[in-house]
C-alpha cells in the first residue's frame, strides 16, 4: 500500500460523511473495523457502522468536514496510520465551528489482498487553557474549507 492508497481510503470515508451516506461510510472498513466518534461512542463491525451512520444521517443534519492530512506512515508490511486534523462547517454556514475541531486517526491493514480501515478515531481538539492553539487550528482548517467551496 502506498501513502496515496491510505489517503484514498480516508478521502472515501470523509466524502461519504459529507454526502450523508452511512453505508458508503462503512464500505472501506474491515468486517471487524471500529470507529470511535467525537463523543466517545464506539461502533464495531462494518455492518453496525453502516447502520448507525445511516441512522445518524437520517435523524440529523450533520456538518461538513474540512480536513487536512498531517502525516501518513507505514507501520509494517500490512499496516499504515494516517493522522489528520478536521473541522466542521455547520449546515448553511461557511465558517468552521472551532468547538468541534478534532484530530483524526485512521489505521489501515491489508486483509486478504485488500486494504481496509481497522480503526478510525475522532478525538476532540479543545486544547484546554490554550486558546491560541484552537485559533491556529481553526484558521488552518478554514483555509481548507474556503478552498473546497
Amino acid at each position: 500500500m502506498s501513502e496515496n492508497d491510505v489517503r484514498a481510503l480516508y478521502d472515501q470515508l470523509i466524502a461519504a460523511w459529507n454526502d450523508h451516506e452511512g453505508e458508503a461510510m462503512a464500505k472501506p472498513f474491515a468486517e471487524d473495523g471500529v470507529i470511535i466518534g467525537f463523543d466517545g461512542s464506539i461502533s464495531s463491525g462494518r455492518e453496525t457502522i453502516g447502520a448507525e451512520m445511516s441512522t445518524i444521517f437520517a435523524d440529523h443534519k450533520t456538518a461538513r468536514y474540512a480536513v487536512k492530512v498531517e502525516s501518513v506512515r507505514l507501520l509494517g508490511p500490512q499496516a499504515m496510520i494516517l493522522r489528520a486534523i478536521a473541522g466542521l462547517v455547520p449546515p448553511g454556514q461557511t465558517s468552521i465551528n472551532s468547538e468541534t475541531n478534532s484530530h483524526q486517526t485512521l489505521i489501515a491493514e491489508e486483509q486478504q489482498g485488500q486494504w481496509r480501515i481497522v480503526l478510525f478515531q475522532n478525538t476532540a481538539a479543545q486544547f484546554h487553557g490554550r486558546p491560541q492553539l484552537v485559533e491556529d487550528m481553526t484558521r488552518e482548517l478554514q483555509a481548507v474549507a474556503d478552498a473546497s467551496t
